[in-house]
């Protein structure tokens, strides 16, 4: 019997669909917004032309208003939204508004899901999750920010750092330390918190490496320093359960890992393509870039990492389809696919030559947009001392480090 590697056909066609959408709809509209045209027009017109064909919040299911798709077929959609900045945004998924909502429909009341989930799927709120402290980085369970109750409400005190789109958001989902003396684990609970508050205020967003631009930040690409100061939250507007934060947040951040490489595919073949199409067309001395054998290298090593790529989201897609622990695969993915993209954008540049290195393409703008792939949802280091932690217990127990490596493939 073979290995069956065929995409079923439901789930092909909702490709083809999303992939044409995003290359007549969603690239051109880039070029509307260079030229002038208003954010908020441009998304209107977009996400319009997309509730019309039935794209709509993939992974939602369809009694939520959303096209209710599993793991495989959303992942194959991110895939070709990847390809254009507008392409998740015009369909209701980008982050970290998709995986914030995805925690509420999991864990929220009937009260949260209809008071704050429902305008968010309906696109007309954003929301933004502030669990990263200064001081705690990657250690999310060294975060300072407290909870206190106070009979029917809890009072917060603390401060945030890298809350990405705080600056757009109109709800906040926000962790804090509610039971000091609990396990590890255990402390931490979240709260859902309605903006504007004067008890969450927006302190400035925090300058990087990536090119700045005022759209930037229109589209939810800030990345906000929070100061929390005696933010009364009502009980009802705690998320989960006490002493579930940590948990839950897990659960967020791994989908968000996967939406990240997802879109780093598309992102990465984009350049891969432009960069192809460039070395056709340009010539130098005499002959054609494409001809040359360096050149032909340079591809085929971007091709290699997206084949790599694409095969460790496939089979992502099928453990989470079969319900299957996929802890260690994601992590390794993370990683990957964080440099798989930084790779292929930087051969592209230099492909592009001096081109490249200018901002008349979007490539420049990529490149130091794409660097925080590698630090965000958990910094490279701490997902490779997991994934070689794992190793080691696989070894310990089965004699063979082969289920920490995809072993189970086989």
């Amino acid at each position: 019997m073979a290995v069956d590697f065929e995409i079923p056909a439901e789930a092909r066609a909702i490709r083809e669909t999303v992939r044409k959408f995003v290359q007549d709809e969603c690239v051109p509209a880039e070029k509307e917004l260079a030229a002038g045209r208003p954010y908020k027009d441009v998304l209107a017109d977009l996400r319009a032309k997309a509730r019309s064909q039935g794209l709509w919040c993939p992974f939602v299911p369809k009694e939520y208003g959303g096209m209710g798709l599993g793991p495989l077929a959303n992942a194959l959609v991110q895939m070709e939204l990847g390809e254009s900045y507008l392409g998740a945004l015009a369909l209701n998924t980008q982050g970290p508004d998709d995986a914030t909502m995805l925690t509420i429909l999991t864990h929220g009341t009937p009260y949260q899901k209809e008071k704050f989930l429902k305008p968010l799927l309906n696109g007309e709120k954003r929301v933004c999750y502030s669990m990263t402290e200064r001081a705690a980085g990657a250690d999310a369970t060294g975060m300072q920010t407290r909870a206190v109750r106070d009979g029917d409400n809890w009072v917060l005190n603390g401060e945030k750092w890298f809350s990405s789109a705080a600056s757009v958001a109109d709800i906040a989902v926000v962790m804090a330390k509610t039971d000091p003396d609990a396990p590890r684990h255990k402390q931490f609970s979240t709260f859902i918190v309605e903006l504007p508050n004067p008890g969450y205020q927006i302190v400035r967003d925090i300058p990087t490496m990536a090119v700045e631009s005022p759209l930037g930040h229109v589209l939810g690409g800030g990345h906000s320093e929070i100061k929390i100061q005696d933010l009364v939250v009502p009980n009802e507007n705690l998320l989960g359960g006490q002493g579930e934060g940590f948990n839950m947040g897990q659960h967020r951040l791994a989908y968000g890992r996967l939406r990240h490489g997802m879109h780093n595919v598309a992102m990465a073949q984009r350049a891969l393509d432009m960069a192809t199409q460039h070395v056709i067309e340009r010539s130098t001395f005499g002959q054609p870039l494409s001809q040359r054998q360096g050149v032909q290298w340079m591809l085929a090593d971007c091709a290699s990492e997206l084949y790599i790529a694409r095969l460790m989201l496939m089979h992502i897609a099928y453990k989470a389809e079969k319900g299957m622990d996929l802890r260690q695969e994601n992590g390794i993915a993370k990683v990957f696919l964080a440099n798989m993209v930084h790779k292929v954008v930087d051969t592209a540049i230099q492909l592009h030559g001096a081109l490249g290195y200018s901002l008349d393409t979007p490539l420049a703008r990529w490149y130091t947009s794409i660097r925080s792939q590698r630090l965000v949802d958990g910094p490279d280091e701490v997902h490779r001392w997991t994934t070689g932690r794992n190793v080691i217990k696989a070894f310990q127990q089965h004699g063979t480090t082969a289920s920490a490596c995809g072993g189970d493939l086989l």
